[in-house]
């Protein structure tokens, strides 16, 4: 067994009531002045609560400007806000966007490092006052992990952050806050949450001390997303969603993602694509690939997700990949590049860009050459 060092927040609070939680908790620190990361939808989900902090003395600022993804010029604006806020705590009541920047926010609060020299990973130097993540999508699993992603409009390059001082003092999960989530951003998020468990657990550097969480999220998922993504009321499939999710991101500290990753980066960065939809697109083709590298991970894959054993460890992996197509399909989820508007005059290009992507190709099972790059993404036109 290979070395691993497994890394989650002090506190971690799960179940509907955890937004309560979290104001009694709030409270008990004898902090005076939050700063608060949310998003426009969420503030009537928010308001009895922000306003309890405030009845008992508490200066709360919100900043609701996050749109899609988060680049470096939204994270140096919203830092001397919450600087000439004076905070001395930070929340991110969000999605992965708004949790990233909060993890980012609360770091380099009273940091005189340029981000510019934290991208990879270790390189932030020290801790930053508290902060607490509350998730509002079944997705990223940002809120208990040490990693943040931000768009560089220098070179429409996802530039990725890792360090333990990113790891947020507590968080705070209730599927009541996510039961309001449109059903394509459902979809999405979940289809993001899958490709995290299903990288952690076929990685490189996969453990079976992670691995267990990835395939109770892989089978959570499989079992819940199409359900959330029907009705969003159904609090069991967005119970089940947000623990999948939670498993996904308990992940990414000690193992992190791969190839899907690395090459959904350039369609995001460059074509300003979700997250999860360019996850979602490439899932299926990039497991293809990798399938062979090792088989018997990617059969694990398919019996997590509920698929009948074949008479092979390849043919169970491939009843594996062609469940994830399917899955995609019923939630909504466009099947090619093309049909996200993504030109195929691009692939050159895109392909470079994921080969830049070397912190996450490096955990690949299989190799990854730039031209396997090109390969995987004019597939993607056929």
């Amino acid at each position: 067994m290979n070395n691993v060092i497994l890394k989650q927040p002090q506190r971690i609070v799960f179940g509907t009531g955890s937004l309560a939680r979290f104001a009694d908790d709030f409270l008990a620190l004898e902090k005076k002045r939050l700063f608060v990361l949310t998003a426009e939808p969420v503030l009537p989900a928010l308001s009895s609560t922000l306003d309890r902090l405030r009845q008992a003395g508490i200066e709360v600022q919100t900043e609701t400007r996050i749109a899609g993804e988060p680049t470096v010029g939204d994270f140096k604006r919203i830092l001397g806000e919450a600087r000439e806020f004076g905070a001395d705590s930070v929340a991110g009541i969000g999605g992965g966007s708004v949790m990233d920047v909060s993890k980012l926010i609360a770091t380099f609060l009273h940091s005189d490092q340029p981000i510019e020299t934290c991208y990879g990973i270790g390189f932030v130097k020290s801790r930053g006052v508290w902060f607490a993540c509350l998730p509002t999508t079944a997705g990223t699993g940002s809120e208990v992990s040490p990693n943040a992603i931000l768009l560089d409009e220098t070179d429409n390059g996802k530039k990725g952050i890792v360090s333990d001082f990113l790891l947020a003092d507590a968080a705070y999960l209730d599927p009541e806050l996510t039961r309001s989530v449109p059903a394509r951003v459902t979809a999405e998020t979940g289809m993001d949450a899958l490709t995290h468990c299903i990288e952690v657990h076929t990685n490189k550097f996969a453990h079976p001390a992670v691995s267990l969480y990835a395939k109770y999220g892989i089978s959570l998922i499989a079992r819940y997303l199409e359900r959330a993504v029907r009705n969003g009321s159904d609090m069991e499939a967005r119970e089940g969603m947000l623990l999948g999710s939670m498993y996904g991101g308990l992940g990414l500290g000690p193992v992190n993602t791969a190839a899907v990753h690395a090459l959904a980066y350039p369609v995001g960065g460059m074509f300003h694509k979700s997250h999860g939809l360019s996850n979602s697109v490439l899932l299926p083709t990039v497991m293809k690939f990798n399938m062979s590298a090792n088989p018997k991970a990617y059969a694990e894959v398919a019996l997590a997700l509920g698929c009948e054993p074949g008479t092979s460890d390849e043919e169970t992996a491939l009843r594996g990949v062609e469940f994830v197509a399917r899955l995609s399909k019923a939630c909504g989820i466009p099947q090619s590049l093309a049909e996200i508007g993504i030109p195929q005059s691009a692939v050159p290009e895109m392909a470079r860009a994921a080969m830049l992507q070397q912190r996450l190709l490096k955990n690949n099972p299989r190799p990854v050459t730039e031209q396997d790059c090109a390969d995987i993404y004019n597939s993607l036109y056929e």
